[in-house]
């Protein structure tokens, strides 16, 4: 990798991800084989607990675009895109005098296009887990037998 120009600017928590990623971050489990610092990996480790992971470059770009009716200034629109606000409670921080530019309007508008662009990610599993039946309930249930039966009972007073 090739740097053509240096700071050019802010870089958003997905191109930090992107980067950190492109490093191996994602490939090493064990943390010792891909070139990249412990501190890169308490990065890569928070941002992946962020909106971040679930943003695409394509996602990005779509929001930029429909960004530009509200004439935002690049540190706004890098913490809309960093923070995902939903509401407008968490859009006014964000966007200074946002009442007076924007108006309720604007800003309930700019709300539903960042839920939209950036939907909410699944926290919980998609897939229905079936329950057991014929052997492998029979099967499971003598495993646990086992276990049970090298441990003491435990008291539940």
């Amino acid at each position: 990798m090739k740097i053509l120009e240096a700071n050019a600017g802010a870089l958003t928590n997905f191109e930090v991800l992107d980067f950190l990623r492109s490093k191996g971050a994602a490939k090493d489990p064990t943390r010792v084989l891909a070139k990249v610092a412990p501190s890169e990996y308490k990065v890569y480790d928070y941002l992946n607990q962020t909106h971040a992971c679930n943003q695409t470059r394509e996602a990005i770009i779509e929001f930029v675009d429909k960004s530009k009716k509200y004439d935002l200034a690049k540190a706004e629109l890098l913490n809309i895109l960093n923070l995902r606000p939903i509401t407008p409670v968490e859009i006014f921080p964000i966007i200074e005098d946002s009442d007076v530019r924007m108006g309720d309007d604007g800003i309930q508008e700019l709300t539903e296009m960042v839920e939209q662009v950036f939907p909410t990610p699944q926290t919980e599993p998609t897939s229905e887990v079936a329950p057991m039946e014929g052997k492998e309930a029979e099967t499971m249930a003598e495993q646990v037998e086992i276990v049970d039966a090298g441990q003491e009972p435990m008291e539940t007073t």
